[in-house]
């Protein structure tokens, strides 16, 4: 799937105007979720916005008791309806849990593609064995898998499975939680390109193949600061400190 290096992870906003900010800066991917609860605000400030529709990709995430194949339909349905969209550009799992059954759930994804509902169907916080398992039950092309992706927790197998299958990753939190200041070969790089901490997490994770980042702002110094991240090319050896890092912090585990 074609995404832009940084896009806009929403969790957490109730301000449409962050997101109307956001657009008009120039992001084009907007990234929510049922569980979030803020797919009405989302799509007020997508509607208030001057950004051609055809060019955003809004994407929202079924929650665990959405998955269902009799709840996957109306939900997502419902989902677009609050986005103020004709179709949902892409449609996560946001789990495999609770409701989830790859026999059963991913048709009913299937099936809502074929209805015009969905564009692009995508995984969350999947294992490889359960990506095996969803490319193989889905009619319509894996498009994206959203895992957690920052200098303190990564999985290199995670992205070399999407390399070999082809579709992309959505690194979420890819700021730490705002722990990135606080790690040294960041803080390191960041005093040699003159940046912050954030910017170089973010250059960090789009420099791997094939990674784009979705880290949440509010706040237009913010929202300008981690486009910009897209623009700093990092040398391998400040990637290779970096990836040195102790991974060992996820923020979200299962």
């Amino acid at each position: 799937m074609n995404l832009p290096p940084v896009g806009l992870g929403t969790m957490g906003i109730d301000d449409p105007d962050a997101v109307e900010t956001a657009l008009s800066l120039g992001y084009r991917h907007l990234d929510t979720a049922r569980i979030y609860g803020n797919e009405a605000v989302v799509g007020d400030g997508l509607a208030a916005s001057d950004a051609d529709r055809d060019a955003v990709t809004v994407a929202t995430k079924l929650w665990v008791d959405d998955l269902g194949a009799e709840d996957a339909g109306p939900t997502a349905r419902e989902s677009a309806e609050l986005l103020g969209v004709e179709a949902l550009d892409l449609l996560y799992v946001h789990r495999p849990r609770g409701a989830y059954d790859p026999e059963t759930t991913l048709p009913a994804l299937d099936r809502l593609v074929d209805e015009g509902v969905v564009r692009e169907v995508g995984v969350s916080n999947f294992e490889p064995d359960q990506l095996d398992r969803a490319i193989d039950a889905l009619d319509a092309p894996l498009a994206a898998h959203q895992t957690e992706l920052h200098p303190l927790f990564y999985r290199p197998e995670l992205l070399e499975h999407a390399r070999e299958h082809g579709y992309t990753v959505v690194a979420y939190s890819p700021l730490a939680g705002g722990r990135v200041s606080e790690i040294d070969a960041v803080v390191e790089v960041a005093e040699a390109h003159d940046v912050a901490p954030e910017t170089v997490a973010i250059a960090w994770a789009t420099a791997k193949e094939p990674v784009v980042t979705i880290p949440k702002a509010s706040s237009e110094r913010h929202l300008r600061a981690n486009l910009a991240a897209a623009d700093l090319d990092l040398t391998p050896d400040e990637i290779a400190a970096i990836d040195a890092v102790e991974r060992e912090t996820e923020l979200f585990p299962e």
